[in-house]
């Protein structure tokens, strides 16, 4: 295997993206994890806990959010994220 990379370097280098470019990005993500519902439900059972793994899961996207929000901000006028990353993902 080769170089893992951390959680911090992917979001250093999503935040030097274009913001169409994020967006993509974000598409593809939750593309994928909308295909692999186990695995988030498989922490569930781990945790036995659903409120724990539900705070595990927020602190995770935490990040993610703020960066999506900072993308938003960008944008003049009303942004409509589900209808832009379906659109995004037709585009690919």
């Amino acid at each position: 295997m080769g170089n893992k990379v951390t959680l911090a370097q992917v979001e250093e280098l999503a935040a030097e993206l274009p913001p169409r470019d994020q967006l993509k990005l974000l598409a593809h993500i939750g593309e994928r994890l909308s295909i692999a519902p186990v695995a988030v439900l498989a922490e569930e059972v781990e945790d036995k806990d659903t409120t724990r793994a539900r705070q595990k899961r927020l602190a995770r996207l935490r990040p993610w959010l703020a960066q999506c929000e900072k993308v938003a901000e960008r944008w003049d006028g009303t942004f409509e994220s589900a209808a832009d990353l379906r659109r995004l993902r037709d585009e690919r």
